[in-house]
C-alpha cells in the first residue's frame, strides 16, 4: 500500500466532521428543526444518522413527504445560517496539514454534501479556502454519496485518475463514494462517526488526528 501512496497527486476533503468543526452545530440544527416542525423528541444519534449525505437525505428519516421536506430545508438553513459564521472553525491541525499538502506540491479539493455557497463560505471563514483548488457540492453534482459520482468528479477536477486520489472523510457514505470511485480513503476518526462505523466500511487507512495525514503522504 505504501507503493499507492508513492503515486498520489491529489487529496479531496471531506468538509464537515473532516475539516470543519461543526458537529454542535448540525445537531442543534438538527434538534431544533425536528421539534419544531414535528414535534418529535429524538436522540443524538437518531438525528445525526445520515449526516454526510445532503441534508435533503437526511430529513426522509423522519418524513416521506415532499412538501414537509422542503418545509423541513427552509426551517433548518435559517436557523444554521444565523449561527454558522459564529461557530465554524477548522479541526486542530487541519491548516498545517493543508500548508504541508499543498507544499509538496499535492491538489486539494473539497468534495462535501453541504451546499456549494455555504461551503464555500465556512473555507472562507476559517482561512481553508486559499488552499483549495477546487470545491464540489450537491448542487455541482447529481449524484450524491454514498454514490461514487461526486468524488469522480472531484478526481476529474484534480486532473488525477482517482487511483493516484486520496478522499478523506469522517462518515461512511464517505468511505463508501471514496473506495467505490477507486481513490485510497482515509477515515477521519477525529470526526463524527465513531472508529468501528468507519472500519465497517473497510477504509485504506485511519487516522486518528489530522497530522497523521503527513505521516503517510509527506
Amino acid at each position: 500500500m505504501r507503493a499507492e501512496l508513492s503515486q498520489v497527486k491529489a487529496v479531496l476533503f471531506d468538509l464537515d466532521g473532516t475539516l470543519l468543526d461543526t458537529y454542535q452545530l448540525i445537531l442543534d440544527s438538527m434538534r431544533y428543526t425536528i421539534a419544531t416542525e414535528l414535534g418529535l423528541d429524538c436522540s443524538d444519534e437518531q438525528l445525526m444518522a445520515k449526516v454526510g449525505q445532503p441534508l435533503a437525505v437526511q430529513f426522509t428519516d423522519f418524513t416521506n413527504d415532499p412538501a414537509l421536506i422542503e418545509l423541513l430545508l427552509k426551517v433548518y438553513r435559517a436557523y444554521n445560517e444565523t449561527r454558522h459564521d459564529a461557530v465554524v472553525r477548522a479541526f486542530d491541525g487541519i491548516p498545517e496539514v493543508l500548508a504541508a499538502l499543498k507544499e509538496a506540491g499535492f491538489s486539494l479539493g473539497v468534495v462535501t454534501s453541504k451546499r456549494h455557497e455555504l461551503a464555500q463560505r465556512g473555507l472562507d471563514i476559517t482561512g481553508l479556502a486559499p488552499y483549495m483548488d477546487f470545491l464540489v457540492g450537491p448542487d455541482d453534482w447529481p449524484e450524491f454519496k454514498p454514490n461514487p459520482g461526486s468524488v469522480l468528479y472531484g478526481c476529474r477536477l484534480a486532473g488525477q485518475d482517482p487511483s493516484e486520489c486520496i478522499y478523506v472523510g469522517d462518515s461512511p457514505f464517505d468511505i463508501q463514494a471514496g473506495n467505490s470511485a477507486g481513490c485510497i480513503t482515509i477515515a477521519a476518526l477525529w470526526g463524527m462517526f465513531s472508529e468501528a462505523v468507519l472500519c465497517e466500511q473497510e477504509p485504506t487507512y485511519t487516522c486518528s488526528r489530522p497530522t497523521d495525514i503527513l505521516s503517510l503522504l509527506v
